[in-house]
């Protein structure tokens, strides 16, 4: 497991966001507590990360703040 921080908008502290790879059963999943927000992911649904993400995350988060946050969930799901 990865626990990356990030500040998910201009006004917040610095958040948590773990992640968690699973590479017998080949899947990851990212959560954020803060937001009350995680997200399981197939290797095969790779292809389609960050639009994947940014749908989720439209449902805790303003609109403003999901592609650069999706951006970077995506970039970090990749180092796994």
């Amino acid at each position: 497991m990865k626990i990356r921080k990030t500040c998910i908008h201009q006004d917040s502290t610095q958040q948590n966001v773990y992640i968690y790879e699973n590479k017998k059963e080949q899947y990851i999943v990212v959560a954020i507590p803060y937001l009350e927000w995680s997200m399981h992911v197939t290797y095969d649904d790779f292809t389609h990360i960050e639009s994947r993400l940014q749908q989720s995350l439209a449902n805790v988060l303003d609109e403003q703040y999901v592609r650069p946050l999706a951006m970077k969930l995506a970039q970090w799901m990749r180092e796994m």
